[in-house]
């Protein structure tokens, strides 16, 4: 039994080594045939992929501008497992066009006007094209200066369009000889500095934390455990303030019964009024409440409303608050002089945020944040364990923005700004801001002059906020009315808008903002919305003037 048991064993282990030698024979096969970047194939797939997304934005106006498919369409187009063997980019550029094209919303659309504007250019492109191509992880300074120092000069560089404060620039500099460190001046001249987030939401939640660790630390000194601050933390904005710092809060362990939202209306055209604030402030400190950061805002999604910072800002050094200021949306707009006038009191601000993605021309994601004190951020943020230590950090010569942000690893992002800026200069960008205001204008004109039509606000920027006037006893005040033409609007295709609720008013957006748009364009959906609003009076949705007056008007509004 011994003598045949060891002859089996052996048998498999001959099998078992046999099937091992041939796996790694075809492993080593298939390894001598696998090149994931082959120079001369890259150049060649490359100039195909350039030529189907130039085609693709030559042609853009064919496609319907909302996607028109199901919720779960794609899922019975493609395969349930991933392909066992390879195929070719002409067989992936073949499902491109009939399977994912049709699911896409086309925000690049000179006809989308929903939401706010989600900008792309060549210059972006191409600074994104090689962003991919270095494709670097730059954590730290060590891991790529130059992707750290690009950053540091590039949101200098805007931060000076848009006149911010000294004290939010960085303004050293830095010189390399012989991979060592020489300090001509102190690196970050102030305290403060730019660095490029991925999106608003992420910069809220990074300054809602350094402002939390700032806050547990002031109040641990005046005798509180940090699990009674915690209870008491608050924070303050408006009812206007965007949905991303509740979930800042969630993040930041912040009750959301902490959350204080002002009330605002149209008597200040939906900016927070400064009093409220104040009077809410004090009736949370009767409370109890610890009152720790304040937020303003700059361009408010709903309505595009401006908040008084200058008195925002008295307020939050008032109570000792960490005050920030939103302007995702129109901060790109004050690089403009005429416009910049709404930045007036950031100077008292702690934080600075703005989207150059949304209206600046620089291809998805790149939101500028700017601090006047790093150490804060550093110290809620930092975490370096001693695989990421390097002689630059522990003398604390240089910015690692791994400090500065929520993950680790970050994209080689100031690229596509560089492009950018460089590409169209300060100059270009204003004219850019400005056609984009001029059309805005354009249409605001247009619903002042059909009497059907009413606005609900009045415009700042590029945001127009309007709707179809209901009748007077309207159950539900016109929101029916128009949901009803907005879902017709958007289904035809033709052009895409948006909604908000103002006052418990249904209202419909037309944010003007995409690179391609053009008075054609606004033309056209202006007369899209009257069509469908003659449309729903025909079929005795509503009472309403006659189509006549409306295609009289209609003709008459394009023809200016």
């Amino acid at each position: 039994m011994g003598l045949g048991f060891r002859a089996c064993l052996l048998t498999v282990r001959c099998v078992y080594c046999s099937s091992f030698r041939l796996a790694l024979a075809e492993m080593g096969e298939a390894n001598i045939g696998l090149k994931p970047i082959d120079a001369e194939e890259f150049r060649k797939h490359a100039h195909e992929m350039v030529d189907f997304i130039a085609d693709y934005y030559r042609d853009i106006e064919s496609f319907p501008v909302r996607s028109q498919v199901s919720p779960g369409y794609l899922k019975t187009l493609l395969p349930a497992a991933a392909p066992e063997d390879p195929e070719t980019l002409e067989e992936v550029f073949a499902d491109i066009q009939s399977k994912i094209i049709p699911g896409v919303t086309h925000w690049q659309s000179p006809n989308f006007f929903g939401y706010y504007p989600s900008n792309s250019s060549t210059a972006g492109l191409l600074g994104e094209m090689l962003s991919a191509g270095l494709n670097i992880v730059g954590f730290s300074w060590i891991t790529s200066p130059a992707a750290t120092e690009l950053e540091t000069i590039v949101l200098d560089w805007l931060a000076k369009l848009l006149k911010l404060p000294d004290e939010f620039l960085f303004g050293g500099m830095v010189e390399i000889l012989d991979y060592k460190i020489i300090i001509l001046t102190l690196y970050n001249a102030g305290n403060g500095g730019g660095v490029i987030q991925g999106t608003a939401s992420e910069a809220v939640a990074v300054v809602l934390l350094a402002a939390r660790t700032r806050a547990i630390s002031e109040n641990k000194r005046k005798g509180l455990s940090e699990a009674e601050i915690l209870s008491k933390l608050a924070v303050y904005t408006s009812d206007q303030t965007h949905s991303c710092l509740q979930k800042g809060c969630v993040i930041a362990g912040i009750p959301l019964e902490n959350l204080v939202t002002v009330p605002t209306d149209i008597s200040t055209n939906y900016a927070v009024s400064p009093a409220a604030m104040r009077q809410a402030l004090e009736d949370g400190v009767k409370q109890g409440l610890l009152p720790f950061f304040l937020c303003g805002t700059v361009g408010t999604t709903s309505s595009s409303a401006v908040d008084p910072l200058s008195a925002l800002g008295d307020i939050a050094k008032d109570f000792g608050m960490w005050f920030h200021v939103d302007a995702a949306y129109a901060g790109s707009a004050c690089i403009c002089p005429e416009f910049r006038h709404h930045l007036d009191g950031v100077e008292k601000a702690d934080s600075f945020n703005m989207n150059a993605h949304k209206w600046l021309l620089t291809n998805f994601d790149c939101s500028a944040l700017w601090v006047k004190e790093s150490s804060h951020l550093v110290s809620a943020l930092s975490t370096t364990p001693e695989f990421l230590r390097n002689k630059a950090s522990d003398l604390n010569q240089v910015v690692d923005y791994k400090d500065w942000q929520i993950p680790l690893g970050r994209r080689f992002r100031s690229l596509k700004l560089w492009f950018v800026m460089r590409m169209n200069g300060a100059s270009g960008l204003r004219s850019y801001i400005r056609n984009h205001v001029c059309l805005a204008k354009r249409f605001e004109g247009f619903v002042r002059e059909d009497p059907r039509f009413q606005l609900l606000v009045p415009r700042t920027f590029g945001l127009i906020c309007f709707r179809l006037k209901p009748e007077s006893d309207d159950p539900d005040n016109g929101r029916t009315l128009n949901s009803t033409l907005l879902e017709a609007l958007n289904s035809s295709g033709r052009m895409f808008i948006t909604h908000t609720v103002l006052s418990g008013v249904y209202t419909l957006r037309m944010a003007i903002g995409a690179p391609l748009t053009q008075d054609k364009h606004v033309d056209a959906a202006w007369k899209l919305i009257q069509e469908e609003a003659t449309t729903l009076f025909e079929i005795n949705l509503v009472k309403g003037p006659s189509h006549i007056l409306a295609n009289n008007l209609c003709s008459k509004n394009l023809n200016t």
